[in-house]
């Protein structure tokens, strides 16, 4: 039986979700996934800022009825503007806020915002009171977490107050990351910690305990759930360039382990590389898509057998004629494609910031 998740009246269909890649995960990735199963999304990182004065680009980046449920993510540093953002997004229609309390990147952290709120709990614990106050009861509240804000006691200390604190707030879930702010992507995420965090909260009602890091392929969202006991898992950098892990994730669930390990041919890497780029025109215009479609091409090139040259190519494309250009001579004959740990990016284990300043939807 397919496990349902619960995110306050909210529920979800299957144990893992696309999370917020500032970056990458805009309208045109999450419908990408919605179409290989994602049950679930969240925003790139959203701040109050942005939001209170205007949001550019949003009235073009308005929610499309496929994109659903979905979370708006939000950071701040006071709890009267993160509070009035949270009001903005629930008006646009987001069936969920999640706050972020987890981006790393320096610049954040020196704004006061993001992985620098896990060293102050105070701080962190107003953000989340605000935010719940001006959302109320209709619309589910979740938080995005570190485990901490660095390895000492004293940041042990400050993760459980401001996780205690989401409890008795009435926040309906929380998402951890295994590994530290200061860690950054450096190294391991830390199961065990998740472990230990739900066998120590996972009795909690109406709470749900998500896990986050080293989740690269679908069996390691199985593995993570077996290992630390989380309800769910959010599935970030090993999704980029890869919806087809949520089909494989489902075929999991379904006990179709055939079709989990069986990577995406020719022919549907260049469909789905189509239907890539046509929504990220229809969203941002052929100039912009072109300019951030070469990072997804870098991703997606990981499946194909002549992965170098395919990379190499995608580099180079500068519009959609050199898009289809790419298709047409690496795509266009039929074959299977790559997959398991060859696979997976040269930063699977590796430092790799996913967090740059946000901007928009």
């Amino acid at each position: 039986m397919t496990p349902m998740i619960r995110l306050g009246k909210l529920q979800l269909d299957a144990p893992f979700f696309q999370a917020g890649l500032a970056g990458y995960s805009d309208t045109a990735m999450r419908l990408v996934a919605r179409r290989h199963g994602c049950p679930y999304c969240v925003t790139e990182a959203l701040l109050d800022q942005f939001l209170i004065q205007g949001g550019r680009g949003l009235k073009s980046a308005d929610l499309d009825d496929g994109d659903h449920p979905i979370a708006g993510q939000l950071m701040g540093s006071h709890p009267a503007d993160i509070a009035a953002g949270a009001e903005i997004l629930v008006g646009m229609g987001y069936d969920v806020i999640d706050v972020n309390l987890a981006c790393p990147v320096k610049k954040i952290k020196k704004k006061s915002r993001g992985g620098h709120l896990m060293s102050v709990p105070d701080e962190a614990v107003a953000i989340l009171d605000a935010v719940i106050q001006a959302v109320g009861s209709d619309v589910p509240c979740t938080v995005k977490l570190r485990r901490g804000s660095d390895d000492s006691p004293g940041a042990l200390a400050n993760f459980h107050r401001i996780f205690q604190a989401t409890i008795d707030l009435g926040y309906a879930g929380a998402v951890v990351h295994g590994r530290s702010v200061e860690q950054k992507y450096l190294g391991p995420s830390n199961w065990n910690f998740l472990r230990a965090l739900t066998d120590q909260y996972g009795g909690v009602d109406d709470f749900t305990i998500g896990g986050s890091g080293d989740v690269w392929q679908a069996s390691d969202i199985f593995k993570m759930i077996d290992q630390t006991g989380v309800d769910f898992v959010s599935v970030a950098r090993g999704c980029i360039g890869n919806p087809w892990v949520f089909t494989q994730a489902r075929a999991l669930l379904a006990g179709d382990t055939q079709t989990a390990a069986t990577p995406p041919t020719i022919f549907q890497q260049r469909d789905v590389l189509l239907e890539h780029f046509q929504l990220s025109v229809a969203l941002h215009g052929e100039q912009l898509a072109s300019r951030l479609m070469r990072k997804f091409g870098i991703r997606f090139s990981r499946h194909h057998p002549r992965c170098d040259e395919v990379k190499k190519s995608f580099i180079g494309v500068m519009g959609l004629p050199a898009w289809k250009a790419v298709l047409d001579k690496f795509y266009s004959k039929d074959g299977p494609g790559v997959g398991g740990d060859a696979a997976l990016p040269e930063e699977a284990g590796e430092a790799e910031s996913t967090c740059p300043e946000p901007q928009s939807i």
